[in-house]
Order: structure tokens, then sequence, then C-alpha cells
């Protein structure tokens, strides 16, 4: 196999790293740009990003408004993102279960893993009495704030919990969780109830129930949840409902990924 020049290794390690950032600077926020938004964005030359955003459309990671001048992401992104979640384990045993249960509700429901610091959502399903404008699908969201985030963090040890937090707490709403020693009672009460809420945390107006996803060794490796405008979700009288739809569904996910829990006999 020939062996790749050092200086020509590097440049196009480089070239990759550029075009990366590029892509990286479309965000939720600013889903589409400018050439000019893009050069401040990433502090690239005028000329490097000009190129580079070509070569992009032309292999259609990127799209361009002739009309507007702006640029936005392309289909072939939208479609590796279909190839990375159609091969997560967790996306394929939940979602007709998670698109089943919110038809059924008539509430959102939602699949997320944990990355990083961060949860991410794999599936999101939208009820008749909780539409939401754009989808979850592939946004994170913060660990603290959120049902489905102590939902993953249930069993983490406080060592663990800790460096992954850090020592500042976002606030979102009033009703948020902004030490350690309040998310940590939080997390007690997930472990011995089995499912986690959250009460206009995130954001007012809004409420969820969360129930841990495990795999074959019984590690808690995803969430599932039911959501929902306060008035919908009315966890005042439904609470206990939902908390025990969750698990059920939660715990038959978990056991389409190979996880059957031990019951210990009575003497």
């Amino acid at each position: 196999m020939p062996r790749v020049p050092a200086r020509e290794s590097a440049g196009g390690t480089q070239s990759v790293e550029r075009a990366l950032s590029l892509l990286s600077a479309f965000t939720e926020e600013q889903p589409e740009r400018r050439i000019s938004e893009l050069v401040a964005a990433t502090g690239l030359g005028q000329s490097t990003v000009s190129r580079l955003v070509g070569a992009l459309v032309n292999l259609g990671y990127l799209t361009h408004h002739g009309r507007s001048g702006l640029y936005g992401v392309g289909p072939r992104v939208i479609t590796l993102a279909g190839i990375g979640l159609n091969q997560s384990p967790v996306h394929q045993q939940s979602r007709q279960l998670a698109q089943n249960l919110a038809a059924t509700l008539g509430l959102g429901v939602n699949v997320a893993e944990r990355h990083g610091a961060s949860l991410f959502y794999l599936c999101h399903f939208e009820g008749a009495n909780a539409p939401r404008p754009s989808t979850l699908i592939g946004r994170g969201g913060p660990l603290h704030a959120t049902a489905m985030g102590k939902a993953l963090t249930s069993e983490l040890p406080p060592d663990d919990l800790r460096g992954l937090i850090g020592a500042e707490y976002a606030r979102y709403t009033p009703h948020t969780i902004t030490s350690y020693d309040e998310l940590a009672a939080a997390l007690r009460d997930v472990r011995s109830r089995g499912f986690a809420t959250e009460l206009e945390e995130l954001a007012f107006g809004r409420a969820c129930v969360a129930a841990p996803i495990r795999d074959r060794s019984g590690q808690v490796v995803a969430a599932l949840s039911v959501s929902g405008p306060l008035s919908a979700m009315n966890l005042p009288a439904r609470q206990d409902e939902l908390a025990m739809i969750a698990i059920e569904h939660a715990d038959q996910i978990s056991s389409n990924l190979g996880y059957h829990a031990t019951v210990t006999a009575l003497p």
C-alpha cells in the first residue's frame, strides 16, 4: 500500500477539520448562514470558506438558496443521520413502541441516550395533545433539568455525577435544580420509585415523566419519557398512571435489548 507523504496527509486532515467546522457552524439558532457569517463563525479566510462551501454544496452536505444567498444543511447530512440512528440498538428496539404509545396517550413520547454531559434524543413522537413545531431528534439537553436526564444519571456514583455535571447548574426556570444536594435527593427518589419527574424545570408550562432503559448487563443506557403541556399531563391526578406506563414501556425496551431482571424469591 503506497505511503501518503506527511505533508499531504496533514493538509488533508486540515481540510477535513475545516469542512467539519463549517458544518458545525449551522445550529438550531442559525440554521442558515451567509459566507460572511461562516467566515466570522469559523475564523477561516473568505477564500477558504468559499472554496470549501462550494465543495460541500457539490457533495450534498450543504444547500444554496440562490435568491437569498443563504446556505443550509443539505440532504446528505440527513442521510448520514438516518444511517446513524438506524444502527442504534436502542432506536431499533424503541421506535415503533414509542410511536404507538404517543398515538395511544395523545402525549409526546421520547427516547434518549446520554452523550457526555448532556442527553441526546433518539426518538421523538408527538401526540394529539402535545404538538411541537419541530423535532427533538438529534438535539441535546441538560441532565439536571429534565426527567430524562435524571433517569439517565440515577445510578451514577456520586463522584462520577459531580464530575459530569460540574459545580455550576444552569437555571432555566425558578423550579430548576441548581445544586448537587438537590440533584442527589432527586436521584434517590428515582432509584426508589423507578421513575423521574420534571415539572416546569426546563420550560414553563411543560411536564414530563421518564423511566430508565437498561442493556443486557443491567446498566442504564437510555430513558423513555412521556411529556406534554401541564394541562395534558395533569400530574397531580395522573402521575402514578403515567409513571407506570413509562416504566412498563421502558422495561419492554430493556427486555428487547436483552435485559432480564432477577427476582429474589422470598423465604
